[in-house]
């Protein structure tokens, strides 16, 4: 089976990995004032995160530098801090895609980011140069875009197919004036993808204040060759119930780049509907896979166990490890929105 066409390429998540990239959470708008609980709060669920990440491959964390000393003591050993400016934590976002060359080298696709679309409590004059900060500590190439565009906001499989979002990558606040053609064109230039699966939007919770406005990847992620993995909401009692529904029937209906009908593998949503501030967005498709591992977001409930038995099967030969997500989602995201996949160097075929 031959793979996409095109001088870089993004390789599946379950490709094998250098390390992982991540940022500390650092005083602002969401996560609250230096000493108060919300960010002592975010700071402890992140580290969680790293720490567990770092029994299976490196990981290298983003400080401010005012906040390196906090880093070093709540991140433990063994666990890379680099200082950088930061206006927030979530890497997958402000970080960039990392991709191969045709000769199988890596490389960084650096997005504009602007703040989920310039949303008026974001700030992002630091976090708009992360892509390149973070190519360069990588010692890789840079490949700079002109598309306002986030990692959260896409999904490969590595084989030329993408998942994208109407209100993402088409939302007036990030690429006006485009149409689905024209971000198609520049999506493909940059991944070596070749078709793109459109979802209309992403779930409930997300277009609330702090939302992205529909981030694909707590919604719907690959998990092998034509498989994906889709939130499905079985209460309809929440307004995600329906949303689920039609984005798996815009699932069952997509054919990937190689000429398949996707196998959609539903992964029940959490039992609880509501956390005080709304309908939850609690969702175990954010999940993030690494070397020999899966972290599985956990929410201390009866559906944990649940999701992690589909993904031990999505993700044959991994562990998947169970780290409670409930003080990532509490600020906007989950445990794949904080981190950031760098992957080895693609061996080449030998003829």
């Amino acid at each position: 089976m031959t793979g996409p066409t095109g001088t870089t390429t993004m390789p599946a998540e379950w490709a094998p990995h250098e390390r992982t990239w991540m940022a500390y959470p650092v005083s602002n708008e969401t996560f609250g004032p230096v000493g108060g609980d919300t960010l002592a709060r975010a700071r402890t669920a992140w580290s969680e995160v790293a720490r567990t990440i770092s029994r299976h491959e490196p990981v290298t964390v983003l400080v401010a530098p005012e906040d390196e000393a906090s880093a070093r003591g709540t991140l433990g050993p063994g666990i890379e801090v680099v200082t950088a400016a930061l206006d927030d934590a979530w890497l997958r976002d402000s970080g960039p895609t990392f991709v191969h060359a045709s000769d199988g080298s890596v490389a960084a696709v650096d997005w504009v980011f602007n703040g989920w679309g310039a949303q008026s409590w974001a700030s992002w004059e630091h976090d708009s140069q992360v892509g390149r900060l973070v190519a360069a500590r990588a010692d890789v190439p840079v490949h700079a875009s002109t598309l306002v565009n986030e990692g959260g906001g896409l999904h490969v499989d590595g084989e030329g197919t993408v998942l994208l979002t109407d209100t993402v990558q088409l939302d007036p606040g990030r690429n006006p004036g485009l149409s689905r053609a024209d971000v198609e064109a520049e999506v493909h230039a940059r991944l070596g993808t070749t078709t793109a699966i459109w979802l209309p939007r992403g779930l409930t919770r997300d277009y609330d204040e702090y939302g992205t406005r529909g981030h694909v990847d707590i919604v719907a992620a690959f998990a092998g060759p034509g498989t994906v993995l889709v939130h499905r909401q079985d209460d309809p009692r929440h307004p995600d119930h329906e949303v689920s529904r039609q984005i798996r029937a815009v699932l069952e209906a997509a054919v990937d780049a190689q000429g398949r009908r996707l196998r959609v593998v539903d992964v029940p949503a959490p039992t609880v509907l509501d956390d005080g501030d709304g309908p939850v967005d609690w969702s175990y498709i954010n999940h993030y896979v690494l070397n020999g591992a899966v972290v599985l977001c956990a929410f201390d409930d009866p559906n944990d166990q649940v999701a992690a038995a589909v993904l031990a099967e999505a993700y044959p030969g991994r562990t998947v490890e169970l780290v409670d997500a409930r003080d990532v989602f509490a600020f906007g995201g989950g445990i794949h929105c904080i981190t950031q996949q760098q992957p080895a160097p693609r061996a080449q075929d030998v003829r």
